[in-house]
């Protein structure tokens, strides 16, 4: 028989009640699929709806009063921030990534460090140095002979600047990872026809590298405002009114959790807007590479002046965004005597919240494998879309999911009071709302993107020859997930449930609105005592948050430089 008569042959028929038996299962995991994607967007569903809910006499009193700040400051938060993480992420990537410098080496994975800390814990740590009472002010009056505040003039730490300033400091590694993986991606040759063209390097990064790298620094930059859209410790400690703020006052101040509701549904709006725009801003265009050869990048080798400007420039973002605050963290440890790091109750916090942590990225993972892989075996329209819409809550700030994850659990919880009421003649109370499983819910709403998309991305990488063989050698898809897939997705998942495990740790306004009463994390609490001035005593949760938030920073700043293609074959 010829090669071509081989080639064109068709492959034996599958005996029909094994087909048969494939199909049902793969049905089988995508009604599973579509069951857990419905539960998990459900609160995004309710707190959507509220857009179409009938206003009332208190909302358009907050429309009147309150509600026309909270735009104008999440705007102006959402510029200010956006302006800093570009300058700050893109050109110290471009310098690490491109130049070498005294000290570059180790800039590539150190400016990464500010992502382990949560931008409350930067705003408590800058208020205790900078305020009045702080250190840097003492030590002014004391060198000037000032007597008071008021003979000197000092930019106020509590503002809408001092927010945008914090929230630049800890949200520019977005940028800095997008902008520097797209420069590691880029090709030798448009770098080099940009030279011969007599661009310089300078115009060579602005005309060329810049506008190639343009998606994946507006996803960072995405990213970013999203994490400033969600912030709650920063603006409330920094008296700045946002919608997180509002939201939270409306639920717990005027328990109103209706208009708590609709507010989020406008912040939904703000979110899908940036989403939008993100899109909008690429259009047509493309923006790949039309070569597949990929060299070794060139490296600027910067000496005098140059050198200790690009070293500076890059030293103050990781400086103020990480060494700083973290050495105030660490001093205030060890002024409060080790008494809250060896007392029980920082022992019940850290259980509390090693617990929370644990069983959400365990469960997280777990509903990522779900959904992937009925995405796998069926992949239609509506498997996406709902295992899409299950994933977007990462995108939505955690207040948001909070209100919408108590609207739905509350209405149960009378459902089932009624019932046992009549049932028994005994309510129940509420059994769901202000539990930890409430609570638990509520992070697996906001977190499940995180393991989604490092479950998705591993199950991508694994042949679909692998899917059948397993077939062939008579595994239904349970026992090939089972025996395959897992397997080969052991540091995906691994992976995927480290990333779950930090977020929740540095979670805070979910936390503060869902939690029972008299629970406790290492957030909360570092949140409580930074709201009644005990400064000092809250720096040993917050360093605790930080230290394990360093983990996935190291994994991902080696992940990072690594990715360039043909990195493993290069010298």
């Amino acid at each position: 028989m010829s090669e071509t008569a081989l080639a064109t042959t068709p492959p034996p028929p599958v005996p029909s009640a094994w087909a048969g038996a494939v199909r049902r299962g793969a049905w089988g995991w995508t009604a599973l699929a579509l069951g857990c994607a419905a539960l998990v967007g459900l609160p995004v569903v309710t707190v959507g709806l509220n857009l179409f809910a009938p206003s009332t006499e208190l909302w358009r009193h907050l429309a009147s009063t309150v509600l026309p700040g909270y735009i104008a400051n999440s705007l102006w938060l959402m510029l200010g921030v956006g302006f800093g993480v570009v300058v700050g992420g893109v050109a110290s990537a471009w310098l690490v990534t491109m130049c070498r410098f005294p000290g570059s080496r180790t800039l590539e994975w150190a400016l990464l460090l500010p992502m382990a800390m949560p931008a409350y814990v930067v705003a408590y740590a800058y208020t205790g140095l900078l305020d009045v009472a702080g250190p840097v002010q003492s030590a002014l009056r004391t060198a000037f002979g000032w007597q008071s505040a008021a003979e000197y003039r000092f930019p106020e730490v509590r503002s809408l600047g001092g927010a945008i300033v914090v929230m630049s400091l800890v949200f520019y590694p977005y940028v800095y990872i997008m902008a520097r993986a797209a420069f590691l991606e880029q090709s030798v040759c448009v770098l080099e026809a940009a030279r011969v063209l007599g661009r310089g390097p300078w115009r060579a990064f602005r005309q060329v590298a810049l506008p190639l790298a343009r998606p994946a620094i507006a996803g960072g930059v995405a990213l970013a405002l999203m994490e400033t859209l969600n912030d709650f410790g920063t603006v409330q400690y920094f008296a700045v009114d946002t919608f997180t703020t509002g939201i939270y006052r409306t639920w717990i101040g005027l328990g109103e959790p209706a208009m708590a509701a609709q507010l989020g549904a406008l912040l939904m709006l703000f979110v899908l807007a940036l989403l939008v725009m993100d899109r909008l801003s690429r259009r047509a265009a493309r923006f790949h590479h039309t070569t597949g050869r990929y060299r070794s990048l060139p490296e600027l080798r910067l000496r005098g002046g140059k050198a200790l400007l690009a070293l500076l420039f890059c030293l103050v973002p990781m400086a103020f965004g990480f060494a700083v605050p973290g050495g105030v963290l660490a001093w205030w440890a060890v002024e409060a005597g080790g008494s809250m790091l060896l007392g029980g109750e920082f022992w019940t916090l850290a259980a509390n919240t090693l617990t929370l942590a644990t069983v959400t990225g365990l469960l997280a993972v777990a509903l990522a494998v779900v959904l992937g892989y009925a995405r796998r075996l069926h992949p239609s329209a509506l498997v996406q879309g709902t295992s899409r819409l299950a994933a977007m809550g990462y995108a939505i700030p955690g207040s948001v999911i909070a209100v919408g994850t108590l609207v739905p659990l509350a209405a149960l919880d009378h459902a089932l009071s009624a019932l046992l009421r009549d049932r028994f003649g005994w309510s129940g109370g509420m059994l769901l709302t202000g539990s930890v499983a409430a609570l638990v819910y509520a992070y697996l709403v906001r977190f499940l993107a995180v393991s989604f998309n490092g479950v998705e991305a591993g199950l991508a990488k694994i042949s679909p020859s692998m899917d059948a063989a397993a077939r062939t050698l008579g595994q239904r898809p349970a026992g090939a997930l089972r025996r395959v897939h897992l397997p080969i997705l052991r540091g995906s998942l691994l992976s995927a449930a480290l990333l779950v495990f930090v977020e929740v740790m540095k979670e805070l306004p979910a936390t503060l609105i869902v939690r029972p009463f008299n629970f406790d994390t290492l957030a909360t609490r570092t949140y409580t005592l930074a709201s009644d001035e005990r400064l000092a005593e809250a720096g040993a949760p917050a360093l605790a948050i930080v230290l394990v938030g360093l983990i996935p920073v190291m994994l991902l700043s080696r992940a990072i430089a690594r990715s360039r293609p043909g990195a493993a074959v290069l010298p």
